[in-house]
């Protein structure tokens, strides 16, 4: 059996959205998970604020890394590279993530990993259950998207099978709990309501599902307005809104659709494992229907706790461990932020000619050097 201390021992952080995460894992195995939440500060809009977020990234970027470090019971020294998500997500947002861990690398003189956020929350089940199956189909679902994709390899190959076209699950569940005044976010509260609801008390609509529509993209604007518009006629006759049956029928639409196009992608594809992330995932009836569903179709399911759904540092940490397991380039130190980092790329490498320049730095810290000529320390914070 190997020695886990052979294992690559890395940091991820990430703040794509309104968490600021900060994971170490030592190959497949979570040693911290570290997350500092600013979703109280944007309950009051009613949804996340960019500059809002950005700002609370940088109060807990240091606290939350030496949160992780202490947890983990390692040295930041100990480290064998820094992963950071660069994209897609929040501008500013990524920015700082992207920043903190360029300034890590550089310090401690560790390779640096920029990896993609959809990625990672592929990965992070590696965490729970093991290595990922090659191929495997993954359902993606949170506030910011839906998506269906098909991976052979984790770090080079994802390949899109079909996304949201207007808004994804978790804006649907956000605008809908809003509708009902059931405050921010709506994912859990909706989820809460349901469970003492009838999934079959309204007849809302199935979007894209119709045999000419597209088999594997999702459309939840249609669903959305029809629920509004049904609460909206309740109230203007002066009747009262029955809260929980809303709830339930709503959620069983989404969900229906949701695992309906997974399970067919699966079948279509031929692949015999689906993987459920992505923060909706924590959603009890989703869960619930994906596994009845993956079971009659004898495809075996998996879907990482709840908490590791959600956005966390755990995950990037667990794509870059993987990113230095199998001999991927490091990422350049003018790495950049890319809100909309395509998922066709699971990490950001260093541009052909720049190979190694993250690498260098960490082989000449190594070897007690101080100096490293392929640095540009004007590019740090690019």
């Amino acid at each position: 059996m190997a020695d886990l201390r052979d294992e690559p021992l890395v940091l991820g952080i990430e703040t794509s959205c309104d968490e600021t995460g900060v994971g170490i894992v030592r190959g497949t195995t979570l040693l911290a998970d570290a997350v500092a939440s600013s979703v109280d500060e944007h309950a009051r809009f009613g949804g996340v604020v960019p500059e809002v977020a950005s700002r609370a990234h940088l109060e807990a970027m240091v606290p939350t890394i030496e949160r992780a470090l202490k947890e983990a019971g390692v040295s930041a020294r100990d480290l064998d590279g820094i992963a950071v998500t660069a994209g897609p997500g929040l501008a500013g947002a990524l920015l700082v993530g992207v920043s903190a861990a360029k300034a890590y690398a550089y310090a401690l003189g560790k390779p640096l990993y920029g990896v993609n956020h959809l990625a990672s929350h592929i990965c992070v089940d590696q965490l729970e259950h093991g290595p990922l199956p090659e191929p495997t189909m993954a359902l993606l679902v949170s506030g910011g998207h839906s998506s269906l994709l098909l991976s052979s390899d984790i770090t080079s190959d994802v390949r899109p099978m079909g996304a949201t076209i207007d808004d994804a699950a978790g804006e649907a569940f956000d605008k809908i709990a809003r509708v009902l005044d059931l405050g921010f976010p709506g994912g859990p509260v909706i989820d809460r309501y349901a469970r003492e609801g009838d999934p079959n008390a309204i007849s809302f609509p199935r979007g894209l599902t119709g045999p000419r529509d597209p088999a594997y993209d999702f459309s939840f604007s249609g669903l959305k307005t029809a629920v509004a518009r049904w609460i909206e006629a309740k109230r203007a006759a002066g009747e009262e809104v029955p809260v929980r049956d809303v709830a339930a029928s709503f959620q069983e639409a989404v969900v229906d659709v949701l695992t309906r196009k997974a399970v067919r992608a699966c079948k279509d594809e031929g692949v015999d494992h689906l993987m459920i992330g992505g923060g909706v995932a924590a959603n009890s009836r989703l869960r619930a229907l994906a596994q009845e569903r993956c079971e009659a179709a004898g495809i075996r399911l998996r879907v990482p706790r709840p908490k590791l759904c959600t956005d966390n540092g755990a995950m990037v940490a667990a794509l870059g461990a993987e990113m230095v397991a199998r001999g991927r380039d490091a990422s350049a130190w003018d790495l950049s932020a890319d809100s909309s980092l395509p998922v066709t790329e699971p990490h950001v490498p260093a541009p052909e000619g720049a190979e190694g320049h993250a690498r260098t730095h960490a082989h000449a810290h190594a070897h007690g050097h101080d100096h490293v000529h392929e640095v540009s320390k004007e590019n740090l914070y690019s």
